[in-house]
């Protein structure tokens, strides 16, 4: 059984995470104050759907084949909503967003739906070779949730910032790889 190699990487930084706001599907990526490392010719590129993700894969060097599997998670009437107006006009519906993995106040998809999306993803993952995938904050935690086998509260307890890297490497099953 010949090795997947799969790198996910996150989008690069936008607008509403520098101010605090929930994303939407077309918000663009903030200009890169350096080049990210390029991605090497022998890599194949899968990227979410949205803007953000595209973007960063082109920013890669990468021509990517979308994957509608890793889109992020679906915020419903939330998005492009600045979490301070959230505290202040839903404070109750946040919390409960924070705290239950199965609620989705929003009207989208819950965490549980999200990680049970990407964990089906991951299942069917297994075309050996060098894989690069431009993905998402929300996408990158449900990977990290279901390939350690977490309880789903600890989602909340995991931060992806822009660019970040996590490398995975599946031969029989998926496996972290810690550089």
């Amino acid at each position: 059984m010949k090795a997947v190699r799969l790198t996910l990487v996150c989008h690069a930084l936008t607008e509403p995470q520098k101010s605090g706001r929930l994303p939407c599907s077309d918000d663009p990526i903030m200009t890169l104050l350096a080049q990210p490392e390029r991605a090497a010719d022998d890599v194949q590129v899968v990227s979410a759907p949205e803007r953000r993700a595209l973007q960063t894969a082109a920013g890669l060097g990468a021509k990517a084949r979308v994957e509608e599997a890793l889109a992020d998670c679906d915020l419903g009437r939330w998005q492009g909503l600045a979490l301070k107006q959230l505290q202040a006009e839903q404070p109750e519906a946040l919390a409960q967003w924070l705290q239950d993995p199965y609620s989705a106040p929003h009207g989208g998809e819950s965490i549980a739906a999200l990680c049970q999306r990407i964990g089906t993803w991951l299942e069917g993952f297994t075309a050996p070779g060098q894989w690069l995938a431009v993905t998402h904050p929300m996408v990158m935690r449900a990977v990290l949730v279901q390939l350690l086998g977490s309880p789903l509260a600890a989602f909340q307890r995991i931060d992806v910032l822009p660019l970040s890297r996590l490398e995975l490497s599946y031969t029989g099953q998926w496996r972290l790889r810690v550089s």
